[in-house]
């Protein structure tokens, strides 16, 4: 197993706690809850090695504004991968947003 950081520039944290996927599938789960304000922190636990440089690209991505704006909600999300491709990273990560009440863009009204 190998294990990641990132760290993203938030804003106020997240309203509640979130979680997508199921780890045991041959895909992933991504585990969110609020963050400290001003950041944004992910770890990710995966069985896969040597990706480091391909996780980062895709959260670089998603954390960009791809998903979320680039002063999105502050979470801590801790991410365990079984494998799963990126389109499956980026759409279990949205879901976990979506749970949580926020959107790109901001909070659902």
């Amino acid at each position: 197993m190998e294990q990641y950081d990132f760290h993203y520039p938030a804003d106020q944290p997240a309203s509640q706690r979130a979680i997508a996927g199921v780890v045991g599938s041959g895909d992933l789960e991504v585990l969110l809850e609020p963050g400290l304000q001003g950041r944004t922190q992910v770890r990710v636990t995966t069985s896969v090695h040597g990706f480091a440089a391909v996780w980062k690209a895709q959260l670089d991505r998603l954390f960009g504004g791809s998903l979320v704006d680039a002063a999105g909600p502050a979470v801590n999300i801790e991410i365990n991968d079984f494998g799963a491709t990126p389109g499956v990273v980026g759409m279990r990560i949205a879901q976990a947003f979506e749970a949580a009440g926020h959107v790109r863009g901001g909070p659902r009204a």
